[in-house]
């Protein structure tokens, strides 16, 4: 009995000498576990000072552009009304371009006043002359009164042939300014048909360079500047000048003068929106100089100036459904917000209540579409479907459509043409 029992009391003590060596084993475990947990509050605590900084930047920007609205609706009052008080004045130089003519009328009045005084002359002298042949009282009495009697009728008759010069007169002027006014709108008409003419003509010669080479562009550009004075009040002219702004930005390699393009070029598109809200033309370019401008913009300005690029291509797709381009731009934009990172996605909904959404598949439905529109619109569009290839997994599609967009010919349309190789290089590979 004491064998057994010597046995059991040995195995207890090992037990008890054994259980403080797990115990701290788990106290490690457990500070290790504690360690990361307050390593992830930490970080998740930075990540919300990120986002509650940028709403307190956002909230000054605001601010910031509350105040500058307000100095906006100023100038613009001001500009509305010195271009109204300007169109009175060029409208009263229209009016009196042509003199009147009044050598007819003012003889015609002449002669019929000098008639009239001459028939109350003649009265008069009729009178005094048998007032001063006294013969008898009854036959003075007579002559007195019979001289009244001719005086009124001579003063009636006065009277009608002065109404008769008036409305003679006034005819007269009727008719000369209706010949007047009927000069000047035949003379504006011919203007008119003239200068659609001349600007129908300059129009095409933009179109044509437009889709020129390098220095081709550069000519469009500055021959629709130097006829902006000309033409600046006309819709289908600032699209045009907006679309060459665009090109200058494309070409120039001096990032001062990039951004001093896409902002120019982003105002004359803006003005041609205000006149024509339902051009498809004004909306593409207007979105296209929108996204230039961004890329000097802060990321708060970046978000805001996607949101307006989202809503005005879709509105330029809305006008014109078979526009190339607009898909390809429509497919850049859902590119982007694919890839937004968490930090921009943050930002995005601080922002917005509905921050944009957009997946991958979305970008490569309206890249192939432009791809549909225009087979070979651009190689920069065929390597975006070769990426989002890429990124959805399918390997083969991928190496596919980079083959595709390596064949064709390079342009410089593309842009950075070094860049574009290297990614369809590696996308083949």
């Amino acid at each position: 009995m004491d064998g057994p029992s010597n046995a059991v009391v040995a195995t207890q003590v090992h037990e008890v000498q054994v259980s403080p060596a797990r115990v701290s084993q788990g106290a490690l475990v457990l500070g290790a576990d504690q360690d990361l947990q307050s390593e992830q509050q930490v970080e998740l605590k930075n990540r919300l000072d990120e986002v509650l900084q940028c709403v307190a930047n956002l909230r000054e920007e605001v601010s910031d552009l509350r105040s500058s609205l307000q100095g906006i609706v100023v100038q613009i009052v001001q500009d509305v009304k010195t271009g109204i008080e300007e169109s009175q004045k060029a409208a009263r130089r229209r009016r009196h371009f042509f003199p009147r003519e009044r050598s007819d009328s003012q003889s015609s009045s002449s002669i019929y006043f000098t008639a009239s005084g001459a028939s109350l002359y003649d009265g008069e002298s009729e009178g005094g002359y048998t007032t001063a042949n006294p013969e008898s009282d009854y036959n003075g009495d007579t002559d007195r009164d019979t001289d009244r009697e001719t005086d009124k009728e001579t003063e009636r008759d006065s009277e009608d042939e002065d109404e008769q010069s008036c409305a003679t007169v006034r005819t007269l002027k009727q008719d000369s300014q209706e010949e007047e006014e009927e000069d000047e709108e035949n003379s504006l008409q011919l203007d008119a048909e003239w200068s659609t003419e001349e600007l129908a003509g300059l129009l095409s010669q933009c179109d044509a360079l437009h889709s020129g080479s390098t220095q081709e562009k550069a000519e469009g550009f500055q021959l629709l500047c130097s006829n902006k004075p000309m033409y600046g009040g006309n819709k289908e002219f600032l699209w045009r000048l907006a679309r060459a702004y665009n090109d200058m930005c494309e070409t120039t390699e001096d990032k001062e003068e990039k951004k001093l393009y896409a902002e120019q070029g982003r105002d004359e598109a803006a003005a041609a929106l205000q006149m024509d809200n339902l051009n498809a033309e004004c909306h593409k370019w207007f979105a296209v100089l929108t996204g230039l401008t961004s890329h000097y913009e802060s990321m708060h300005g970046k978000l805001k100036s996607s949101h307006i690029f989202k809503e005005h291509i879709d509105k330029a797709i809305a006008l014109k459904a078979d526009d190339p381009l607009c898909f390809y731009l429509l497919g850049r934009w859902c590119y982007e917000v694919a890839s937004l990172g968490w930090l921009e996605k943050k930002a995005a909904t601080a922002l917005y209540e509905t921050p944009p959404t957009a997946t991958l598949h979305d970008a490569l439905e309206n890249f192939l579409k432009a791809e549909e529109l225009s087979p070979g619109f651009s190689r920069t569009a065929r390597l975006y479907i070769a990426k989002c290839y890429k990124e959805l997994g399918n390997i083969s599609e991928a190496k596919n459509w980079a083959e595709l967009a390596f064949k064709m010919p390079k342009v410089s349309e593309d842009g950075d043409n070094a860049g574009l190789e290297e990614a369809l290089e590696a996308l083949r590979n």
